[in-house]
């Protein structure tokens, strides 16, 4: 079974690439062994996006701002294994 895909669409003009590259090593760091890769796209004005695979799973106009890394992390593993503990971040 191929690992999954997580891409980040960001804003250029906005500036969003730091929020972006900290978000990527948040969830490198915690999904290292079971993600085929995170990546970074460039995008159009105030696109912030988050795929897994093809699904949308964060939209900064739908979900009303940024995620939090704890809320990225809980949408990332009810896709990848919804029975995984996260330790501190299921509390």
């Amino acid at each position: 079974m191929q690992k999954p895909k997580i891409t980040i669409y960001y804003c250029v003009l906005c500036q969003w690439l730091l929020r972006s590259g900290w978000l990527a090593q948040e969830l490198l760091s915690t999904f290292s062994d079971d993600l085929q890769e995170v990546s970074l796209a460039p995008a159009d004005k105030g696109v912030f996006q988050i795929f897994y695979d093809s699904e949308l799973i964060w939209c900064r106009k739908i979900d009303g701002g940024f995620p939090e890394a704890k809320e990225l992390k809980r949408r990332v593993r009810d896709k990848l294994d919804p029975g995984r503990n996260l330790g501190h971040i299921d509390s």
